[in-house]
This record gives structure tokens, sequence and C-alpha cells, in this order.
């Protein structure tokens, strides 16, 4: 049987799938273009910036880079573009898909504020945008000419992002949102930076006139961005599988700590192929930074049971809590998923509820119907190898209470 709930799922995983396959894409070739550009011998003589041989695959690949430009158009172009707007276009369906479509579950956290639906995903839309706009203002000031200080400022911006989305969002969508954040930063150099950039230098070699080499300097100050940006992002994006680092109220430390893991990793990676050492304390640090995320991750961030009992339901958990059945289903889940599902897990020595999903109150059984459904009704993904023992009756009536709220 195929009803909303199980498309639904399905077309989130299909979204996830492709935006995990653009990802690789984008990231594999901006990677490895970093690299080629900091390896380049540049001690050749020629009309080249620099140039490198290279093996792979069982054939050699001579590239050679110019700094603005050859003193001709070739006659065949290869862009690199479509990775980067594949990746984001794909996430962005993702959060719409995932984030505003179940605004209530996942999004809105009434505990830290009192957000309607669309009120949520206007803040959520709208701060991806205002993000941009912020850091092109800031690349375009004088402190372009700064690099680093520009580094350090956008690090601030980043930080004072990751407390905003904090004390409005769930911890997982906080920390989602940040990747999201960053994500829209570096799609957009290339879209609105890079690109344009290259199409003028293209258009000049095409009229016969000297490219100007300030649009590959100010594309080179974009990328370099990106680069630095990237393994941060996919920290961010594989967080909400992991309740310790979105679980806690420490987590916008915990996200600001991850961007500068990212600076530490790709440092040395950088410095490794610009043939300048291997700068080994580079990884102490990151080792220092992630023990610092680990400790911090321990810290209580849940509200507690009375609160959790105290506080009102939304409609959405009201309408599932009101459905016909709700009593027997509370009953079943309370009995055989909340020694994992709980604040204080009660199952051998678990620490925390598995993705963070409490199942103890009303409220908690009534805001996760959709899980439960999908994972303990429709499928037997939970319990884990069924070892507590949920029986088919139970699977049915869990079922029968969803499709009752539902309608």
């Amino acid at each position: 049987m195929y009803d909303a709930a199980i498309l639904w799922d399905w077309a989130a995983f299909a979204v996830r799938w492709l935006h995990v396959i653009t990802a690789i894409a984008w990231i594999g070739s901006s990677f490895y273009f970093i690299a080629l550009d900091l390896g380049l011998n540049r001690d050749i003589k020629g009309p080249a910036d620099g140039e490198e041989w290279q093996v792979h695959g069982g054939g050699f690949y001579h590239i050679q880079k110019y700094l603005v430009a050859p003193d001709a158009m070739p006659a065949h172009l290869t862009w690199f573009k479509w990775e980067s707007y594949a990746t984001w276009l794909s996430g962005f369906a993702l959060l719409a898909v995932v984030y505003w479509v179940g605004a209530e579950l996942y999004l809105i956290d009434p505990a830290k504020a009192d957000l309607s639906i669309w009120q949520a995903v206007l803040v959520s839309a709208g701060s991806l945008a205002v993000g941009w706009a912020v850091y092109d203002v800031l690349c375009k000031s004088p402190l372009g000419e700064r690099p680093t200080v520009l580094m350090l400022l956008l690090f601030v911006v980043l930080v004072v992002m990751s407390w905003g989305y904090n004390q409005l969002f769930t911890g997982r969508a906080a920390l989602l949102h940040l990747g999201a954040f960053t994500a829209t930063i570096m799609t957009a150099n290339v879209f609105l930076i890079i690109m344009p950039n290259q199409r003028i230098v293209v258009a000049d070699l095409k009229a016969g006139r000297k490219p100007d080499p300030k649009y590959g300097k100010i594309a080179k100050l974009r990328s370099t961005h990106n680069n630095y940006l990237t393994l941060p992002v996919i920290f961010l994006m594989l967080s909400n599988h992991y309740p310790l680092a979105f679980g806690t109220e420490y987590a916008w430390i915990i996200a600001a700590l991850v961007f500068l893991m990212g600076v530490t990793i790709r440092h040395y990676f950088n410095s490794m192929h610009a043939r300048k050492g291997q700068p080994t304390w580079t990884w102490a640090a990151t080792v220092v930074i992630f023990i610092a995320i680990a400790w911090l991750s321990t810290f209580p961030g849940y509200e507690t049971y009375d609160e959790a009992e105290a506080r009102a339901m939304t409609p959405y958990e009201t309408r599932f809590a009101q459905a016909e059945g709700f009593e027997d289903a509370h009953q079943i889940v309370t009995g055989r998923c909340s020694m994992c599902h709980a604040r204080e897990p009660a199952w051998n020595n678990m620490q925390w509820a598995p993705k963070d999903v409490f199942l103890e109150t009303e409220a908690d059984v009534a805001r996760h119907a959709r899980d439960i459904y999908l994972q303990a009704a429709i499928t037997h993904a939970m319990p884990p190898a069924n070892l507590t023992m949920l029986s088919d009756d139970d699977r049915r009536t869990l079922a029968a209470w969803y499709r009752a709220g539902r309608s």
C-alpha cells in the first residue's frame, strides 16, 4: 500500500541520493583543481603560468595553466559549473522536502521560539539570501585585498549565524541550516562571481582584446573560500544523523569549532600540494579541536521530563493525540520503544536517545507519529532486530492510529 507518507519518504530519499551524487562531483572537481593549481611547476619557461605532468588510468596528462588567458580562444573549452548548481538545487529541494514540509517535526522547536510554519520557512529561506548578501558586500569591500582578515571576519559571521539558528530551530535543523547557509555562499560564488568573470575573459578573447587580470584574481579569492568551507559543510550535512553533534545547547559552539577543523585540515593538504612541506601540527590541532567538540557534546541540552510534560502540544501533536487508537499506540510505544528513546535511556550502556528522538510522553509519541508509522508500522526497521518483540498486531495498531490521525 502506497500512501502519502511512504511516497514522500521515497521522494526525500531520491533527492538526498541526487544531492550526494552531485556533491561528490562538485567537491571532487573542486579539490582536484585546487591541488592542481597549488602543485603546478612554475619554473618552466613559456607563456603559461605553470604546467604539470600527471598519470592516471593508464595514461599521461600534460596540463598547462594560463594566469589570465591564452593568446587565442581555444576551439574546445570545458566549463565546470553544473556540479555546483545541481548540488545546491538538490540540497535546496531536500531542505524543502524534509524541513519545510516537516516543519512541525524537524524545524520548529516550541521551547525555543513560538514560530508558525510560514514564519519558520520564511526565516529558513530568507537567512540563506541575507547570508550571501552580507558575505558578498564584505568581499567587495577593501577587505577583499586582505584575505586573511576577510576569512576571520567570515568566521565571525558564521559563528553569529550558528548562534542565531540555535535560538530559533531544533538542534538538528540549526546545524543543517548553517551548512545550507555556507553552501549557498559557495554556489553563489560560482554562479554570480566566478562564472561571470570567466565569461568576461572569454568575451575579451573572442573580440581580440587582452583580458583584465583582475577578474581571475577575484575568482580565485572566491574559489579559495569555497576550498576552506567544503569540509565543514560536509560535517554539518552529516550532523543530523548524530545527536551528539546537535543535541546540546552548545551545538552552535560545536558548529563554530567545525569550521576551525576545516581550516586546519585543508591547510595541511594545500601546503602538501603546493610542495611547502607537510605541517603535521595541523593534525594535532584538529585532534584537539575534535576532543573539545566531543567534550561539549556531553553537556546536557535536552528539556527535562517535567518540562516536556508541561509543554503545550502543538496542533500537529494534538491531532494525533486525539486520533482514534492513540491510547493503544502510546502504550505500545512506551512499552517497546521508550527504553532507548528516553531522556535517560535504560537500555544497556546507551547514554543518548537514537537520533535525539524521545518517545516517553504523550506529546513525544504524537510528535513522532509519522516516524513511528514508517519505522515500526510499515517497515520493521524498529526496534532493531525486533529486540523488544514488537508483534505484527502491534504494528497494525500503530498503522491504524497514524492513518486515523492523518485523515
